[in-house]
């Protein structure tokens, strides 16, 4: 089947984040939403249909995951990532964000140390906050335009540390790790008994040639002490299902979670939810592998764009994720001004990269999975609004 991904769908009066509370974050109702990691293409059909098909049915009561939701999640992960799982490690949570906070609630006391390799995903600070726990940045490197692991400065901050969240792909760089560099980081924190927190939410969402590697799938030991977290939203556009996966094969490790799981009494999930998953992982290969093709394509016009248009402009081309990671540095803006800049000038709605660390200021975020048509815009506003600025001071 054919799916098509350049239908513009609007989505304002849906209570959209994205495009409803454009006023509230930037002030302006008129700014072009390029920040909130959903996608503006439709949830595949297939996912729709099987909604469909249980509303016919019209008692919503309570409902459990059965035998097929995991089956279906335990095919998937073997056949796209070659990671074979067991139906006993596999817990619930209605995000990963959500997760995050269980996870250290579970496994951390009030002033263990967490390593974030920055800059990261910003509610990974809120989660060390939420749990009073103490942040150890280990600041990421660019090398040759991506980001690398600073493994001699990770080697100082391990003996302090309980945990490291890793985001593997990485947002907002779009790295995804390679086999070797999650080897060496993975063994470096078994070996001072640091427990692993991988958020591979964008796992589904790698470009060739890279090769998407779940970090407990390396080994046995680095499984145990490894809690990934994971989830469909993403990759099939259906965040607001709020359903996802924490996958713990050590078992120590997974009754402490499912602790925290049963006191807040949430384990049980939504009916939506269970039923959108398991069709999105029977169903979506072929879906995804579209998408990407499509994603794909949007990063070649955004870089052959910029190259041509804005080459003042330094993008980090993601090998993973729809999000793009733009270095304005050259403009020679303070990273407030940058932001004022973007929303005012440009008028964009986009991620300032100071919400990823302090390393991350004066880049911006970019969510490009929008039809072609969205993303023309948004590059021709912001080149409008450069060559504008720089008209003007001449």
């Amino acid at each position: 089947m054919k799916y098509t991904f350049d239908k513009f769908i609007p989505r304002e009066g849906t209570d959209s984040v994205k495009y409803d509370l454009r006023h509230k974050v930037f002030g302006f109702e008129s700014v072009l939403p390029m920040w909130v990691a959903d996608m503006d293409f439709a949830t595949p059909p297939f996912i729709i249909n099987a909604l469909k098909e249980r509303l016919e049915h019209p008692i919503l009561g309570y409902s459990f995951r059965g035998d097929t939701y995991f089956k279906a999640l335990q095919d998937w992960l073997l056949h796209r990532h070659h990671w074979k799982v067991q139906k006993e490690w596999i817990a619930f949570s209605p995000g990963v964000v959500p997760a995050l906070n269980m996870a250290l609630e579970a496994y951390t006391n009030p002033g263990d140390g967490v390593i974030l390799q920055t800059p990261v995903y910003f509610p990974f600070f809120e989660a060390i906050k939420n749990n009073g726990c103490k942040l150890l940045e280990n600041f990421l490197q660019i090398e040759n335009g991506q980001y690398s692991i600073d493994y001699e400065q990770l080697k100082k901050l391990l003996p302090q540390a309980r945990v490291l969240m890793l985001s593997n792909p990485h947002n907002p760089g779009g790295r995804v790790w390679s086999l070797k560099e999650l080897e060496k980081l993975a063994n470096m924190c078994c070996e001072n008994n640091v427990l692993i927190f991988a958020d591979e939410i964008h796992a589904d969402l790698v470009f060739q040639p890279n090769s998407f590697t779940p970090v407990a799938s390396i080994s046995t030991d680095i499984a145990e002490h490894t809690i990934t977290f994971t989830a469909p939203s993403k990759t099939f556009n259906m965040a607001g299902l709020a359903t996802s996966s924490v996958i713990i094969s050590n078992p120590d490790l997974k009754e402490a979670f499912d602790a925290v799981v049963n006191c807040l009494h949430i384990g049980m999930g939504n009916v939506m939810g269970n039923v959108a998953s398991e069709a999105a992982y029977l169903h979506g290969h072929e879906w995804l592998d579209q998408l990407l093709v499509y994603l794909e394509g949007n990063l070649d016009y955004m870089e052959g764009f910029l190259q041509k248009e804005l080459p003042q402009l330094t993008m980090m081309r993601p090998q993973g994720t729809y999000l793009v990671w733009v270095d304005f540095s050259a403009l020679s803006f303070t990273d407030e001004e940058l932001n004022q800049f973007i929303v005012c000038e440009a008028r964009l709605g986009l991620n300032r990269g100071s919400m990823f660390g302090a390393n991350g200021k004066l880049f911006m975020r970019f969510n490009i999975a929008c039809p072609r048509e969205l993303l023309t815009q948004g590059l021709e506003q912001l080149k409008d609004a450069i060559n504008n600025r720089n008209n003007q001071h001449g």
